[in-house]
């Protein structure tokens, strides 16, 4: 059925088509606008879609209650939350012919403009590299609708945008078939240019005019099927890889604005210290060589300079006294002690005999991206402009009219490409800063955390516990409750805004913001009986956090996975088979079935090695993970220079039901990072507090997953004909089961029963372990480089 255009009255309601199960609907009609506008501008305006997927019990499991987020998860909320902006959403044809899309999200790597341009040229029939996909200023009218985070912006923005594309394509043949005097279903399109059978063409750009409307008008499209792909399920790589590697890619700190020369905050040795009165010496470290202010600010004082080398001088010559901090004085064990105060207590009594319990501690782990926390800022006293990888946007122009006194709309907030975020760039601290050291200085800035600070003050995944009980009987499980105490874990005020109008969705409808969160995206997979519950509470102790490559999927999953290794060894039962048998679902029993399948489970392997398995469902997407280990001593003692080496795995099978995959090379590079932020998060890549501060102050002493432990094999299997119709999240995607999966690992290696991850946290640091000082605030870079160079 061919697009057409309604009448000018009163726009009918948008059809909802439903569907009855996996794949039923392949086709579905939709409403958009063509706006009034110089040249062809549409948008969207798309209903809600029917929940897909269910949950199904086997014969020999004690069925359980469903859990939230079988069918509502946070991606359905962040969806629902943006539905009454997505008409603002324009897709536009330029006069040059070209087609450009702002898109209202935070690309820190993730590909999402590139995926964009794909999904925009498949709509109509066009070359992804003809689509001009840039990154949307801060648009306040678009509510929750411009929030990068939950790997939800594909979920989100799929259906509103391909609407709004098939629209803008059937508005074109319309045009040129008027112009052309043809009909339109002799019409094609040839690059950016109509054709018909008779040779006659014309192009976008002159079209974009003629399809243009004087009053906005509603218009019914049907999207294509599937099945008529050209452009979406194929790979492609990313449209800025090529300046990436080559260097030539700008980032915020690139952008060459008037005058903005750098600024680096001085800051406490404490977590969150403050100073005690101003700098003694102010003045002589104002006269240094390139310095051109020093101004306190916040809970620290701002030196701007010509170069950044020279900022950092100056922040070092800075003489302070400074006030204890939130959490002066203390570790990681203070800590502890109160989480576990705060523990809430499980439903079900043990039963001699019958009853496993399991208690696990997660330690902090750092949030920090490649790129550190950054911003460029103007003011005039009138006006402010911004330039930052922020993932919120919004709430970072409301917190620079607040600092700066000023409207809202009198800040422009330019939304840049990021180097990495991981949570980070959710939350706006270097954007208050730069608010806070612009309106002091008076002069336009660069501001950049360094890296020492970056991982010691910035947000991180904080400190928590997870504590299971789990009742058997002979061949089952007849209760499994899981129950988690944390560190608050912060949200920033954008994400707290689309929570909050989502709350009534919950169960009881009054739950608090993080309990809103958690109850949209913990679960557990399984029939554990009717009593298969999962709380969570979280204690204020004045960290710096915020989710890193999830919120709580890594540290729960990984408990359950362990808690569900141990059930199906009292059971006399192999661990697939018993996840097979027990897991809720066909779509997860599928690739749990594929994982062991192209990882060989149960094979012979020598002593001091062996295969873990972690099984996780979020994002709309149902994973699988095996590994291989190495514990053997050879491989445990190797000497690498100040590295944490320990087990090694040293292979990884990764299986996806990503449901509808729209760029495969693309996503299976998310999943590529998120497996090695498994194995990190497992092994090796925790905090340590002593004393109020974390020891950890750069990328050479917080021991990430490094190329001598990165598995030499990694095979990663995406479900290409998966039934489930909608795309999924990648960029958190495989973080939970493969840490999971190296932690079960480990334990069947080792005959260690884990009592915390990262797993080897409390080993000795290695020979040549560097603590960097407090003071001066920022420590030095290394100089010998070249030394160590191969």
């Amino acid at each position: 059925m061919p697009a057409h255009r309604a009448g000018t009255t009163t726009p009918p309601a948008p059809r909802k088509v439903f569907g009855t199960g996996f794949g039923s609907v392949n086709r579905r009609k939709f409403l958009g606008y063509l706006v009034a506008a110089p040249t062809l501008v549409v948008v969207a305006d798309v209903g809600r879609q029917a929940a897909w997927g269910g949950a199904e019990a086997s014969a020999a499991a004690l069925p359980s209650p469903p859990q939230t987020p079988e069918y509502y998860e946070f991606v359905d909320s962040y969806r629902d939350a943006c539905r009454p902006t997505n008409p603002l959403l324009k897709v536009e044809v330029k006069e040059d012919g070209r087609v450009a899309f702002a898109l209202p999200r935070s690309d820190n790597g993730q590909g999402i403009q590139t995926l964009f341009a794909m999904i925009i040229a498949e709509e109509m029939g066009i070359d992804p590299d003809d689509v001009d996909v840039t990154l949307a200023d801060a648009r306040p009218e678009l509510m929750f609708n411009q929030l990068t985070g939950g790997s939800s912006t594909t979920y989100s923005l799929y259906t509103p945008v391909r609407v709004a594309a098939a629209i803008a394509k059937g508005a074109l043949l319309d045009a040129a078939a008027q112009a052309l005097d043809g009909e339109r279903r002799l019409l094609e399109t040839a690059g950016l240019t109509i054709t018909d059978t008779a040779g006659k063409s014309i192009g976008f750009g002159e079209l974009s005019k003629l399809a243009a409307v004087p009053t906005t008008t509603p218009v019914e499209v049907i999207l294509k099927d599937r099945s008529e792909f050209t452009v979406l399920g194929k790979p492609k790589i990313k449209k800025d890889q090529y300046a990436i590697v080559t260097g030539q890619k700008q980032f915020a700190m690139d952008i060459p604005v008037p005058d903005a020369l750098p600024v680096v905050i001085c800051r406490s040795p404490d977590l969150n210290g403050f100073p005690d009165g101003g700098p003694s010496n102010i003045d002589e470290v104002r006269n240094m060589p390139g310095i051109t202010d020093v101004e306190p600010i916040g809970n620290g004082i701002a030196v701007r300079a010509q170069t950044f080398g020279q900022a950092i001088d100056g922040c070092n010559a800075l003489q302070l006294n400074w006030n204890p901090g939130t959490v002066a004085g203390q570790n990681d064990d203070d800590i502890l002690v109160g989480l576990r105060k705060a523990e809430l207590p499980m439903v079900t009594p043990p039963v001699p005999g019958k009853t496993l319990e399991q208690e696990l501690v997660h330690y902090s782990r750092n949030g920090s991206a490649l790129e550190t926390n950054c911003a460029v800022m103007t003011f005039d006293g009138k006006t402010a402009e911004v330039w930052a990888p922020a993932k919120s946007p919004i709430s970072g122009q409301r917190i620079i009219s607040e600092k700066l006194g000023i409207g809202v709309n009198d800040v422009v907030f330019h939304v840049v490409p990021g180097g990495g975020s991981f949570g980070r760039r959710l939350f706006n601290d270097s954007i208050q800063e730069a608010a806070e050291a612009v309106k002091a200085i008076g002069k336009p800035i660069k501001l950049m955390w360094d890296r020492a600070n970056d991982c010691r003050q910035g947000r991180v995944k904080p400190l928590c516990t997870t504590r299971i009980r789990a009742v058997l009987t002979d061949d089952a499980v007849a209760s499994f409750e899981l129950r988690y105490s944390g560190v608050d874990m912060e949200v920033d005020e954008g994400l707290t805004d689309v929570l909050t109008s989502q709350l009534i969705k919950a169960p009881g409808g009054n739950l608090g913001v993080s309990e809103t969160f958690w109850e949209i995206s913990v679960h557990t997979p399984y029939n554990f009986g009717p009593v298969n519950t999962r709380a969570m509470i979280e204690t204020n102790y004045g960290f710096n956090t915020g989710s890193t490559r999830n919120v709580y999927g890594p540290d729960t999953c990984t408990a359950r996975e362990l808690m569900i290794d141990r059930i199906a060894e009292r059971l006399g039962k192999d661990a697939v088979d018993f996840r097979t048998e027990f897991v809720k679902t066909d779509r997860l029993r599928k690739v749990i079935e594929r994982a062991a399948k192209e990882a060989d489970w149960g094979k012979s392997m020598p002593a001091g090695t062996a295969q873990g398995i972690g099984v996780h469902q979020e994002y709309k997407a149902a994973t699988a993970c095996v590994v291989e280990i190495d514990a053997r001593p050879e491989t445990v003692n190797r000497k690498i220079r100040s590295a944490r080496t320990g087990p090694r795995v040293t292979k990884v099978t990764f299986v996806i039901d990503p449901g509808l995959l729209l760029n495969p090379l693309g996503y299976e590079a998310q999943v590529q990072g998120g497996i090695n932020d498994g194995i990190a998060n497992a092994m090796t890549a925790g905090l340590h507090l002593e004393n109020g501060s974390f020891v950890e102050a750069s990328w050479d002493n917080y021991f990430y997953t490094r190329q001598w432990n990165t598995p030499p094999e990694v095979n990663v299997i995406l479900i290409e004909d998966s039934e489930y119709p909608d795309p999924s999240g990648a960029g958190e995607v495989s973080v939970a089961a493969t840490m999971s999966a190296v932690v079960n690992a480990f334990r069947r290696a080792t005959g260690i029963e884990p009592e915390y991850t990262p797993v080897l946290h409390k080993e000795p640091f290695p020979d040549g372990f560097t603590q960097y000082p407090t003071a001066p605030p920022i420590p030095p870079s290394p100089t010998n480089g070249l030394d160590f160079a191969i």
